[in-house]
């Protein structure tokens, strides 16, 4: 199928701006806002249509999660979906209330799900202090089905592209089947909880693991038994 044209007036700004990134910034090129703001003159927010792509399965990072960008850059990572073909681009329901969106809060216990982070924690390495909003999840149903659900998530996940991976309901429930009696009881213990208990040894593998090589050296030296 043929590609309109991003500059034909009869689309929306949304649907403009993804073909724009396509046929003239590229996969894998940066742009900046006012290259949107040259592109699209005299449309109003702009530079939000083209963040509403990401709702979309779009992967466009900010210097969030590429840091050789610039702080006004952006790069044009992966195309989602063809948001200009008919009957793509939109969704049911696609407000979310600020009822709702309190509802998912809660029943998510008001952190990212993707990587644990709470609002206001800040994201290792940097100064930056997490966000959590509502994204899209695309879930594909045991009897093959997709559903759109909603879930929490930080600002850092939700912009690098998670949501573009749709989720296997029944692969899960299938993987659920096969696992042991040991396992259901340990899963089902950490979901009740919902957070996982790491052991002793867990814990320490993760601190070893983060150590320099010299500092590694020593600890197995000091975990090797007396006659080695």
């Amino acid at each position: 199928m043929d590609m309109p044209s991003w500059r034909d007036p009869k689309l929306g700004t949304m649907k403009r701006a993804g073909l724009w990134l396509v046929t003239v910034v590229g996969e894998g090129n940066v742009f900046t806002k006012e290259d949107v703001k040259a592109a699209f003159p005299g449309v109003s927010q702009a530079d939000r249509r083209v963040r509403d792509l990401r709702d979309h399965g779009w992967l466009i990072s900010t210097n969030r999660e590429d840091a050789s960008l610039g702080q006004h850059e952006q790069r044009f990572v992966k195309q989602g979906e063809p948001v200009w073909q008919p009957g793509k681009g939109t969704r049911p329901g696609t407000s979310i209330t600020q009822t709702r969106r309190r509802e998912v809060l809660a029943q998510d216990g008001h952190f990212c799900r993707a990587c644990g982070i709470a609002p206001g924690e800040l994201y290792a390495g940097g100064q930056e202090a997490a966000q959590i909003d509502i994204a899209r999840r695309v879930v594909r149903q045991p009897d093959g089905t997709e559903k759109t659900e909603l879930v929490a998530e930080c600002n850092r996940c939700r912009v690098g592209g998670r949501g573009a991976v749709t989720a296997d309901l029944g692969e899960m429930l299938k993987r659920a089947e096969g696992l042991s009696g040991l396992d259901r009881r340990m899963l089902s213990s950490w979901m009740e909880r919902d957070q996982r208990e790491f052991s002793a040894a867990e814990s320490f593998w993760a601190d070893y693991r983060a150590l320099p090589e010299e500092s590694r050296a020593k600890v197995r030296h000091a975990l090797k038994p007396p006659s080695e």
